[in-house]
């Protein structure tokens, strides 16, 4: 089994890409948190993780995701070898996205107050949302959902 989850912070806006066929891509690192004991016990390191997105999912992060946002993903582990331009043989380990998650408050790391319309907290690139066993499924592009109050009055918690 393949299966990877991450949560972290984009280091930098991601940028769209075309493919020669034009296939949209975006490629993006995410700094991830991890507790380590070390001299003083409780210590943290951060670990630099390359994530690739392809397609709808590439366009929705592009369109959703700035520099210093907190993130999720989803999907599977990809070692690449590669040959550099010295000719020098290369192994590159990256995450392939299946899906795409909010995290966090969205107030306080929105995309720099623009039109964000077409989200919901909790959303992801491939219109699920909900649980996984059970949640309800809608298309994230063109979905017609709009941005809520966050206080409406009418709410009992």
């Amino acid at each position: 089994m393949n299966r990877v989850i991450l949560m972290g912070r984009l280091t930098r806006d991601p940028e769209l890409r075309h493919t020669q066929s034009g296939t949209p891509v975006t490629s993006f690192t995410i700094a991830v948190d991890r507790a380590f004991s070390g001299k003083d016990g409780n210590e943290k390191q951060t670990d630099f993780i390359d994530i690739v997105s392809w397609k709808q999912t590439a366009e929705f992060v592009v369109k959703y995701f700035t520099k210093g946002q907190l993130i999720a993903v989803e999907g599977r582990l990809q070692i690449r070898d590669w040959t550099d331009k010295d000719g020098n043989k290369r192994r590159n380990a990256e995450v392939v996205t299946e899906q795409v998650h909010f995290t966090g408050d969205r107030g306080k790391s929105g995309n720099n107050g623009e039109n964000r319309s077409d989200s919901l907290t909790g959303g992801s690139a491939n219109g699920t949302f909900g649980n996984a066993n059970g949640g309800y499924t809608s298309p994230v592009q063109g979905s017609g959902f709009s941005d809520i109050a966050d206080d409406d009055g009418d709410l009992p918690f």
